[in-house]
């Protein structure tokens, strides 16, 4: 791997690490950057294996923190198994995030605003649609029949705003700080 090329991929890694630990800090309920992280990795990894297995790693990451050390005491009556590797709900999110990647990599061959919003808005709709419906499967609260699946996105809907800002949002951030750093390290161009 040439000087530029370990650079490029240090950088870029350590924006999506940076973005996904910023889940940890205060934010309103689902206004985060994972929409934008799978959309970011997607773009910017030459090999795409990298797309997959570094936001991967970086949400799994931020994942980890979050059930151990935020959720573990907010719901406590959630996590009384002990250490979480994995949430109850990990299937559908991470399923969802892999979607959003694979869209990202066909959408964002060129880099340009309006594939941007778009891409941006898609990734919170399908992460919408596939977590909500892993929620109907995984809650025995919804009843496994049409109303349930219904029941399941209209409570989810609420949540969906924000996420949508989220991506737009931290889209907007990644891809303008990426775009800020490449015009001021020539490795980067």
């Amino acid at each position: 791997m040439s000087n530029k090329i370990q650079i490029r991929f240090g950088i870029i890694t350590l924006m999506i690490l940076a973005a996904a630990l910023s889940r940890l800090l205060p934010h309103p309920y689902n206004f985060t950057p994972i929409g934008a992280i799978g959309l970011f990795g997607a773009a910017h990894f030459s090999k795409k294996q990298y797309s997959f297995i570094i936001p991967f790693a970086a949400l799994w990451l931020s994942d980890l923190l979050l059930n151990n050390l935020v959720y573990a005491r907010m719901y406590p009556q959630f996590y009384q198994e002990g250490f979480v590797w994995f949430s109850q709900l990990a299937v559908g999110v991470y399923l969802g995030f892999a979607l959003i990647i694979g869209m990202g990599i066909v959408l964002l061959r060129k880099v340009q605003v309006p594939n941007l919003l778009a891409a941006s808005i898609l990734a919170s709709t399908v992460f919408f649609l596939v977590t909500n419906f892993g929620s109907w499967m995984a809650d025995p609260m919804y009843p496994k029949t049409a109303t349930g699946l219904t029941a399941a996105y209209a409570a989810g809907l609420p949540f969906f705003w924000n996420t949508l800002l989220g991506d737009l949002f931290y889209t907007a951030v990644l891809f303008g700080a990426y775009e800020w750093a490449q015009r001021r390290i020539p490795a980067l161009a």
